[in-house]
């Protein structure tokens, strides 16, 4: 078989991985979407493509391969849905998801003009990408600040939620969940490594709402970052299509093994055809079908402990 990998980096540790463990016995390939980008319809394509990378050529290519009818594991239009992080929250929010209220922006100097904001802010950048916007602005002048670094970035605004210091990461792929501990963005000594986290130490509203955003979304592989609310209410404050999934024992097999059971189901439209479904939002299985269990914890061993029952690493804070 053969699995091509849409990525800038072939050598991140998840797709290395994966691709040791789907070789010799199946050819593995690397698209630059930073290069030239080959025709779909001039050479044969591969059985399944990991869709890695997330700029608008890397989507523009999934979708011209999804058009020949090559599967893309995530598809074109369920990664450019989280990318706009209008669009996410207004998806996320619409579905009944415990997602932050978003608010967007067109320039930080509107907002910073407004005046003093009624409560502090998490400020992002619209589009999802590497290296993008997230701060914290607590005044106008904080705003002011940024607007002068960021002069004609679109921005979302989120309201500050009071928490440990830390991001709860949970990872799903094909239903299978993973997480870990980091530091928020927003913390000013650095973000530091990601520590374990135990998925059987999380209340079953916080993994249910982890597979629910896959569900909703279309997704195959992703992540949920997930702020305690208070309580152990889960609060959602982003969705990302296809993280790194750094060091989570079992997530390279579980990715290889979709990978394999994709390209095995064929091909999902024979070139020039139209799909029959809006391949971003709907699967072939069924959420009953699908495990649920990681290397670690099964649905069934999950406790009803709260993340604020766990004593987390001190973090200092401004």
């Amino acid at each position: 078989m053969r699995i091509g990998l849409v990525t800038a980096d072939p050598g991140h540790p998840l797709l290395a991985r994966v691709t040791e463990l789907l070789m010799p016995a199946h050819r593995v390939e690397w698209l630059d979407p930073g290069g030239e980008l080959p025709d779909p319809g001039a050479s044969p394509l591969a059985d399944v493509y990991l869709l890695k990378a997330r700029t608008p050529r890397a989507l523009a290519l999934a979708a011209r391969l999804e058009e020949h009818g090559a599967p893309v594991l995530n598809s074109a239009a369920a990664t450019a849905r989280c990318q706009d992080r209008v669009e996410m929250a207004e998806v996320a929010r619409a579905a009944g998801l415990p997602f932050a209220a978003t608010t967007a922006v067109d320039t930080l100097g509107r907002l910073a003009a407004a005046g003093e904001p009624a409560a502090p802010l998490v400020i992002k950048s619209r589009f999802s990408r590497r290296h993008d916007l997230v701060a914290r602005a607590d005044s106008a002048a904080r705003l002011r600040e940024l607007a002068a670094d960021w002069p004609d970035e679109p921005v979302v605004a989120q309201e500050f939620t009071a928490n440990s210091g830390w991001d709860h990461k949970l990872w799903v792929v094909d239903g299978r969940l993973f997480a870990g501990l980091r530091r928020s963005e927003l913390a000013p000594d650095g973000r530091g490594p990601t520590l374990p986290l135990p998925v059987g130490e999380l209340p079953a509203s916080w993994t249910g709402a982890a597979l629910r955003a896959g569900e909703v979304f279309g997704l195959d592989v992703y992540g949920v970052d997930v702020l305690d609310a208070g309580g152990g209410a889960p609060l959602i404050v982003d969705i990302n299509a296809f993280p790194g999934i750094r060091g989570q024992a079992g997530a390279p097999e579980a990715l290889a093994e979709l990978a394999l059971r994709t390209g095995e189901r064929g091909r999902t439209t024979a070139p020039g055809e139209e799909p029959t479904a809006d391949p971003g939002v709907g699967r072939t299985d069924t959420p009953e079908e699908r495990p649920t269990a990681t290397a670690t914890a099964t649905a069934g061993e999950r406790t009803t402990t709260t993340p604020g029952e766990r004593k987390l690493p001190e973090v200092s804070r401004k």
